[in-house]
C-alpha cells in the first residue's frame, strides 16, 4: 500500500485506539487479513487470561493494543491490501484499505430486530433471542452445542427472559447515563441473571455497565468468574465475601437480590438503601426469622396453626419491606415473577427512588411494630439495633 493510504490508516489507527481506551470492558478480538497478490496473510488479537495476545505469521505475543495496531501498521506497507474487524460486544468496526482509499463501516446489532424475530419457544418474540445470544445461553446450558433449545431448559428459558421483560422500562432509563451502570447482584449464586442481563443491557440496550457480584461461597464466586472469562464478560467483578462488608468506589445504581434466605434479603435491601440505589430489585426467599418472632394476639386462635402462621409471616415480611423501601424514598411494586405453580416464593419487590421520605409510611409502619411486638431484620439493620459485627465494616471488599 502507498504512503497516502498507510498515513490514513495511521490516523484511523489512532481513534480506533481512542474507542479501546473507552470501551475496552467491551473489546472481544480483532482479526485483520493482508492480500498480497492472490496470496491471504491472516492475523488476530485478542484477550487470553486478562492479557491481550497478537497473533500473526505463526507466532504470538502479548502486547498493549496500541503496540497491535503498530504492527499491523507497520505491515501494512509491505502488502496490496487490509481487511480489518474489530468487534466489541454488539458493535463490529470495519476496515478496508488498498491502495485507492481507506473505507471505514460500523455494524450494530438492532434491538427492535433481535426482539422481533421469534423463538422456537410458544412461537413468540423473546427478548433473550435464542441465536443473538447463542454464546451467553451455551454456556448457561440452555442451548446445545447446535444451537437448540434443550427440552429441559425451555422453563429456564423462559424465566430468564420474563424477568428481562419485567425490568425492561426500568432499564431503558438508564440509557442516558453519563457513567457505566453499576448492578451489584447480592447472595450471587451462580450468576446466572447477572449474565443474562449483563448481555441485554450491553449487546442490545448499548447501555455501558459494570456488574459486582458477591456471596459467601468461594465455589459459585470461582465458577462465575470462569464463566465470565469464557464469555469475555470483563465488565464483571466476583467478590467472595459478606455483603454487610462491601463497599464500592462507584455508588451502585441497582441492586438486586434473587432468592436469598431468610434475611440475606433484607441485607441485600439494607445495601441498596444506604448506598442510595436507584433501583432496588429482590425475590425473597424463606421468612423463618418473622414466623419465629412475631406475635399479635387478636389473631392467638389462627396462629396457632403452623402452617397458618408460616403464610402469615410470608406476607408480613414482604409487606413490611415494602413498608421500610416507602419509608426511605422509594417507589415499591411487589407482583408474581412467575406462575406460583413453578415454585410458592414467586413475589418480586421492585423499588424505584425517588428521593422523598415518606412520613405515612414510618408511622404505618412504627404502629405494625407495636401491634407484632417485633422489629424486624430490615428495621434493625437501617437502625443499627444489631450488634456491632452484624453491621460493621471492618472487612472490606472493593469491587475493583
Amino acid at each position: 500500500m502507498n504512503q497516502r493510504t498507510t498515513t490514513k490508516l495511521k490516523l484511523i489507527f489512532s481513534g480506533l485506539s481512542s474507542r479501546f481506551q473507552e470501551n475496552q470492558q467491551l473489546f472481544k478480538h480483532l482479526h485483520f487479513t493482508f492480500k498480497s497478490g492472490r496470496k491471504s496473510f491472516k492475523g488476530h488479537a485478542q484477550f487470553s487470561e486478562g492479557r491481550l495476545t497478537y497473533h500473526f505469521k505463526g507466532g504470538q505475543e502479548d502486547l498493549s493494543f496500541d503496540e497491535v495496531l503498530e504492527r499491523i501498521h507497520q505491515e501494512a506497507s509491505l502488502y496490496d491490501a487490509l481487511n480489518l474487524s474489530y468487534e466489541e460486544r454488539g458493535h463490529v468496526m470495519e476496515i478496508v484499505a488498498d491502495d485507492k482509499d481507506v473505507k471505514v463501516k460500523n455494524r450494530e446489532l438492532d434491538p427492535e430486530q433481535i426482539a422481533s424475530e421469534p423463538s422456537p419457544v410458544l412461537n413468540r418474540a423473546y427478548l433473550i433471542n435464542h441465536q443473538q445470544a447463542r454464546p451467553l445461553l451455551t454456556e448457561l446450558d440452555i442451548l446445545t452445542k447446535d444451537g437448540k433449545i434443550k427440552n429441559d431448559k425451555i422453563r429456564k428459558y423462559s424465566q430468564i427472559d420474563h424477568y428481562v421483560e419485567i425490568l425492561l422500562n426500568d432499564l431503558n432509563q438508564f440509557k442516558n447515563s453519563k457513567h457505566p451502570v453499576h448492578i451489584v447482584d447480592c447472595g450471587c449464586g451462580k450468576s446466572y441473571l447477572s449474565f443474562v442481563l449483563n448481555y441485554y443491557m450491553t449487546e442490545v440496550l448499548k447501555i455501558k455497565t459494570i456488574f459486582t457480584g458477591i456471596d459467601i461461597s468461594d465455589q459459585v464466586i470461582e465458577s462465575s468468574k470462569q464463566m465470565a472469562d469464557r464469555l469475555g464478560y470483563r465488565n464483571m467483578t466476583f467478590i467472595q465475601g459478606d455483603i454487610r462488608h462491601l463497599i464500592t468506589k462507584q455508588r451502585p445504581d441497582i441492586v438486586m437480590s434473587l432468592h436469598a434466605c431468610d434475611t440475606a434479603t433484607d441485607l441485600a435491601l439494607n445495601f441498596g438503601i444506604r448506598n442510595k440505589a436507584d433501583l432496588i430489585i429482590a425475590v425473597p426467599c424463606c421468612h423463618a426469622e418473622m414466623n419465629r418472632n412475631f406475635n399479635y394476639e387478636p389473631f392467638a386462635s389462627i396462629l396457632k396453626h403452623g402452617i397458618l402462621k408460616r403464610r402469615m409471616a410470608d406476607v408480613l415480611t414482604d409487606g413490611i419491606r415494602c413498608l421500610i423501601l416507602e419509608q426511605e424514598g422509594y417507589d415499591t411494586t411487589i407482583r408474581e415473577y412467575i406462575s406460583p405453580l413453578e415454585t410458592p416464593k414467586n413475589l418480586l419487590i421492585k423499588a424505584r427512588r425517588r428521593g422523598r421520605r415518606s412520613d405515612q409510611a414510618e408511622e404505618e409502619l412504627m404502629s405494625l411494630i407495636v401491634d407484632l411486638d417485633y422489629a424486624p431484620a430490615l428495621y434493625r439493620y437501617l437502625n443499627d439495633l444489631d450488634d456491632a459485627e452484624d453491621q460493621g465494616t471492618s472487612k472490606h471488599y472493593d469491587n475493583e
